[in-house]
């Protein structure tokens, strides 16, 4: 039911898991989040783990993680063959062509919503605009922007008043008193010194479970072929993207279409339009460029067959740093619970993703707005539809999933019915 991407994930479990089911605090909840916005990859995903590891261990987290994310890889799965194979269609195409104005509006609207909690205290305003510059006008790479971020954070929490007012986060309800994580059992696992071996273990089990499918790609399709090319690119996205999927959306494109060649930038685009429609991480988009990847480019058998097993290969490196990075840092941060400067350090790295939000909200927009560039004139339908949905999203109640769905069907009418009306 989490449509919408990451902000409107980490609103859903906000609301049910502080709020109504009384698992977790809101201090805590806020600790949490702000640690995964601090790790590359998707935050609302770590944050499940998080959670998970926080009520019942190593198995909560992988509990919690993994069912956050099967459902979607199943539906983005038929969602993409259904795309390589009819994407000229043009029911399909009008589809995706009213999708992608929405998306736009989706990201404007979210950072909106992240803005609002993020600029607590108000100057992290200037934190934002410093890592939108560094980022669209210097091109910094992600983490020194995010790591500046944390360091302003870090420093301003030391000024007076600087905790005044909610802190950022997805949304402002009341901490709920004696919550699940208060029990007996939970406090002797979040308080258990973190050790070098705990760690370590860790580790390698990590390393195994990326080396072990690694060895059968190497085994039955060689290094130099696709698969290993898609094995070793997305595992380098996953540990370098920072700032969740609207930020890794811009690096792995850039290099998927530009450097590889492996999809046009027009598929690039409707894959994040497909992505949204889907309930769970937005990072998923990934998976999407992996299935077009395997698609046009198959390197023996089918091409549905190549395109899922390029699929399944990019979700697993994408998705499997989650896990070892929260069981890694999670038993430290808990050890440092409260302690003013990291709060100020991760408020500042919250600040800082909404400038990367920015960011790609101008990059994506000017690609649907303007498909011809810039310096022509833009696409009115695209221009109407986005400026529509986001007024509604932003001045109504409404839900992302229901903005989606009247896309869609505005796309698919637009391009039925003008080339009817144009043949008469």
């Amino acid at each position: 039911m989490s449509f919408g991407g990451p902000a409107a994930q980490i609103a859903i479990m906000h609301r049910d898991l502080v709020g109504r089911r009384r698992w977790i605090s809101e201090e805590r909840f806020l600790n949490a989040l702000n640690y995964c916005m601090l790790l590359p990859g998707p935050e609302a995903q770590q944050l499940a783990i998080y959670i998970g590891w926080l009520l019942h261990g190593t198995t909560g987290g992988i509990v919690a993680g993994a069912l956050f994310v099967l459902p979607s890889v199943g539906i983005l799965w038929s969602l993409s063959a259904a795309y390589a194979a009819w994407g000229t269609v043009p029911a399909v195409a009008g589809v995706v062509a009213g999708l992608k104005p929405v998306v736009v509006a989706l990201v404007l609207a979210a950072v909106l919503r992240i803005g609002r909690r993020a600029f607590r205290p108000r100057w992290f305003v200037l934190i934002a605009a410093a890592a939108f510059a560094a980022l669209f006008v210097w091109h910094a790479p992600f983490p020194a922007v995010l790591l500046g971020a944390a360091a302003l954070g870090a420093a301003g929490s030391r000024l007076p008043r600087f905790f005044e007012g909610p802190a950022a986060g997805a949304g402002s309800a009341e901490s709920p008193g004696i919550t699940a994580i208060d029990s007996p059992e939970s406090q002797r696992r979040i308080r258990r010194s973190p050790s070098l071996a705990r760690a370590a273990r860790i580790l390698t089990a990590g390393i195994a479970l990326w080396a072990l499918p690694y060895a059968v790609v190497l085994a039955v399709w060689g290094g130099d072929g696709l698969f290993a090319r898609e094995y070793r690119f997305f595992s380098k996205a996953a540990l370098v993207t920072f700032g969740g999927a609207y930020a890794v959306l811009a690096y792995v494109t850039q290099a998927a279409v530009e450097s590889y060649g492996w999809l046009s930038h027009a598929q690039a685009v409707d894959g994040l339009g497909l992505a949204e429609t889907t309930p769970g991480p937005l990072i998923m988009v990934v998976q999407f460029v992996g299935f077009m990847a395997g698609w046009n480019h198959p390197p023996g058998g089918t091409r549905l067959a190549s395109a899922t097993v390029g699929a399944l290969l990019t979700t697993w490196v994408t998705f499997l740093p989650c896990f070892v990075l929260v069981f890694l840092g999670a038993p430290y941060l808990e050890r440092l619970h409260g302690k003013r400067t990291l709060s100020g350090a991760l408020r500042g790295v919250t600040a800082a993703v909404v400038g990367v939000i920015l960011n790609l909200a101008l990059v994506f927009g000017s690609a649907v707005l303007f498909p011809s560039g810039p310096g022509h004139a833009p696409d009115l339908f695209a221009a109407i539809l986005a400026a529509a949905a986001f007024l509604a999203l932003t001045l109504t109640r409404l839900e992302a999933v229901w903005a989606i769905v009247a896309g869609a069907a505005a796309g698919l009418l637009f391009h039925l019915l003008v080339p009817l009306v144009l043949s008469r």
